[in-house]
């Protein structure tokens, strides 16, 4: 009998200790704005992974060859620090990029020669704008502190190959839009914004790969 009373106090000792670390554990939940940035950046990601060989494979000119590696590079880097913080917050990703993405990824695989490195180069862009504005939306609107030290982190890496993508266009004369203070592109600028304007959808469709407000583009920095 008393060893019964016993076994019924270690019990409710085992209880009393697994509920406030359940507790916690609830407490923990992820935001909207932080899950969902968790998400569109890990398809960012895997967009990037595979546009990036396609580049290797298929570019003809060696400043796309050498981007898609860098790229592949990087946002494979990037995401092996997005899944981790996903798994620590219980944030399940997507296994696939968007629909959108997986269209110009197949628009890309239909494409050869010049018109590849054209398009490569300006579906890049416009994939960039729009990760860099949800990555500067998850810093200024995330609650959760592992994911906007995250997108910290991914920030400057989306800029830097922002910037490069336009010297590289530059070079290979294809327009890049010129931004005004709004963040919106100047007349005459043909490359498509971040929800596609010249008919070729840019990686992250017509949504931008996170929710929140209408961040400025960033403009190309000046040599």
């Amino acid at each position: 009998m008393l060893g019964i009373k016993r076994l019924g106090l270690l019990a409710a000792l085992v209880l009393v200790g697994i509920a406030p670390a359940a507790a916690a554990q609830a407490a923990v939940q992820p935001s909207q704005q932080d899950t969902q940035y968790l998400q569109a950046v890990h398809q960012v990601n895997l967009f990037e992974i595979t546009a990036g060989d396609l580049a290797q494979q298929k570019g003809q000119n060696q400043g796309v060859k050498d981007l898609g590696q860098r790229f592949k590079t990087d946002h494979t880097q990037v995401d092996q620090s997005v899944q981790e913080v996903a798994n620590q917050l219980g944030v399940e990703l997507p296994a696939e990029p968007t629909a959108d993405q997986q269209a110009v990824i197949d628009q890309l695989n239909n494409a050869s020669g010049e018109e590849f490195d054209r398009l490569w180069v300006t579906s890049e862009l416009a994939g960039h704008v729009q990760a860099i504005q949800a990555t500067q939306t998850e810093i200024s609107q995330g609650s959760e502190q592992s994911v906007v030290q995250l997108a910290q982190t991914a920030l400057p890496i989306l800029q830097a190959h922002y910037d490069a993508l336009v010297e590289l266009a530059e070079q290979m004369g294809i327009p890049v839009p010129q931004t005004s203070a709004s963040g919106t592109a100047s007349p005459g600028g043909t490359t498509p914004a971040p929800g596609g304007t010249t008919g070729t959808p840019a990686p992250g469709g017509t949504e931008s790969p996170a929710p929140g407000g209408t961040v400025e583009t960033p403009a190309p920095t000046q040599s």
